[in-house]
Order: C-alpha cells, then sequence, then structure tokens
C-alpha cells in the first residue's frame, strides 16, 4: 500500500468517527482535499461551506460551486463582510485573524443551524511551518479541526492525495484573499479590493496562472511567476498592461522584476510595502546620460 493510500485510509477512518462535519471550503486544493475526503467518509453528512465576501474573486467562487458539484458534496454558501470589522479595514498586521475568525465564525454559525458540531478547514502542515501565519490563531481559539494538520500532510501530499481523487484543482496555484494584496497599514476598501480583482481577472484572461496585483495605493504592482515572466515583457503585454490594467483604477501600473513572492506584503516586508510608491518614483537611479 502507498503512502498516499495510507494517509487517505487514515484521515478518511479519523472523519468517519465523526456524526457530521462541515468544511471550511474555498475551492483551493486544501480544502477540496478535506471536503473529497470529508465526502468519502461521511456521504450526506458532510458539507462544504464557502463564505461569499467583498474579499473572494467572483472567479474563486465560482470555482468553489463547480468544484463542490465535481467531488459530490452539498455545498452551502454564507455572505458577510469582512469591512464591517473596523479592525479588519485598519489592515494591522493581525488582518488576517481578524479575517479568519469573522470567516470561520459564520461558519460555526451555519454547521449549528445545520446541527453539525465539527468545523474543519484545510490547514495542513506545511502552513504551520511557515512563519507568520496568524490566522492560524483564529483556527486554534475557535477549535476548528485541521485534519491535514492533524495527520501531518505537508503541501505536496495533499497534492498527490488530490490527483487520488481526480480532483481539477490539484495543480491549482495557491490564491490568497484579495485583501493580501493590500500593504499592511494601508486600509482595504471596497475601491482597492475592487480594481485588485478586476486587474487579475485580466492577467487569468490574458493566460497568466500564478500572479498577484499588488495595491500600492494607486499604484498597481503585478508580480508573475518566474516561468512567465518573459511573457510579462513581451512589448504587447507592456501595452496592454499599462492601458487595461490603467482602467481598472490604478494610477501608475508597475512589473516586480522579483516575479511572483508569497507575502511580500506580510508584515515582516511592511517597510516595504508602505514605502514602495515613494520608493519608485523618488530614487535617484543612475540617467543613461
Amino acid at each position: 500500500m502507498s503512502a498516499v493510500v495510507e494517509t487517505v485510509a487514515a484521515v478518511r477512518e479519523d472523519l468517519a468517527d465523526r456524526d457530521g462535519v462541515l468544511v471550511a471550503f474555498s475551492g483551493g486544493v486544501d480544502s477540496s482535499v478535506v471536503a473529497a475526503l470529508a465526502h468519502d467518509a461521511l456521504g450526506e453528512d458532510a458539507v462544504a461551506c464557502t463564505a461569499k465576501s467583498e474579499t473572494l474573486p467572483a472567479a474563486e467562487l465560482d470555482d468553489a460551486v463547480r468544484v463542490a458539484e465535481e467531488i459530490g458534496i452539498r455545498h452551502e454558501l454564507v455572505e458577510f463582510s469582512e469591512l464591517d470589522s473596523q479592525e479588519f479595514v485598519d489592515n494591522d498586521e493581525q488582518r488576517c485573524y481578524h479575517c479568519r475568525s469573522m470567516r470561520l465564525g459564520a461558519m460555526f454559525d451555519r454547521a449549528r443551524e445545520l446541527g453539525i458540531d465539527v468545523v474543519c478547514d484545510g490547514t495542513n502542515a506545511s502552513d504551520a511551518g511557515e512563519g507568520h501565519r496568524p490566522g492560524l490563531r483564529a483556527v486554534e481559539e475557535l477549535d476548528a479541526y485541521s485534519p491535514l494538520l492533524e495527520h501531518g500532510i505537508e503541501k505536496d501530499e495533499v497534492r498527490a492525495i488530490a490527483r487520488e481523487y481526480d480532483l481539477s484543482v490539484a495543480d491549482k496555484p495557491s490564491m490568497a484573499c484579495l485583501s493580501s494584496r493590500i500593504p499592511t497599514g494601508l486600509s482595504v476598501t471596497e475601491e482597492r479590493l475592487s480594481r485588485v480583482e478586476k486587474a487579475e481577472r485580466l492577467l487569468r484572461t490574458w493566460g497568466f496562472e500564478q500572479f498577484r496585483v499588488r495595491d500600492h495605493d494607486g499604484l498597481a504592482r503585478i508580480e508573475v511567476g518566474e516561468s512567465e515572466l518573459e511573457a510579462a515583457l513581451d512589448p504587447d503585454f507592456v501595452r496592454a498592461a499599462r492601458d487595461h490594467i490603467g482602467d481598472c483604477g490604478f494610477d501608475h501600473v508597475t512589473l516586480d522584476l522579483h516575479g511572483y513572492r508569497t507575502g511580500s506584503v506580510s508584515p515582516e516586508d511592511a517597510e516595504q510595502g508602505e514605502d514602495v510608491v515613494s520608493d519608485v518614483f523618488d530614487a535617484d537611479y543612475p540617467s543613461a546620460e
């Protein structure tokens, strides 16, 4: 028996001991694997639940609906607004904690309505070792159950399990919520979330797979994966990005030559994030002369 098969059997047996579970479901690979395992173990007693809010791109919501149908699990939606929380809007280094607390709180509310005691999330063993992750504190405080973390399943193993279940999201890149595109200390507003979503929708339409559009108070900083950087340097793309991403509501459009980096506006990089606009336009670069 392969290690993946053994791991799947262990998690499935664990979940089967529950009377029912509600899975906090984003449609990403982690929560999709948990949903598939829960549905496999519990059938109709497993429910996937997606939180719809301003920080969730419409394309991601569509993906969540599609993948839930693919798995065959019952799918519920809950709606709330993180923007109702001033702590979230202020966007300090605990933003992810405030967001996850509200999101999981909505999940527990729906679970109680359905008579379900256990709420699962997709935290895996790799997440726990990635440094500053305030959202994990919310998982602990609310006592959500993380079967992937509990069984020591890391990200590469999660993808292997997704392939075992033939899930279409097995190789889907990670996609954090839209507020992660806004530097710490810069208020999260509906306007900023909306223009980031529009800009990223364009990049997706143009065929990019791993990307972020960071919003530095009106300056769009485009990050793409290393393998896609050459395409982003093509003059046709440069013109399209300048014209159309600018039309999304940005004053300036830039390409980050470092490429895509997870958490490049996280608290440990907050100084860079907050000062990037002035850094770009006030720097004393050598001239061609």
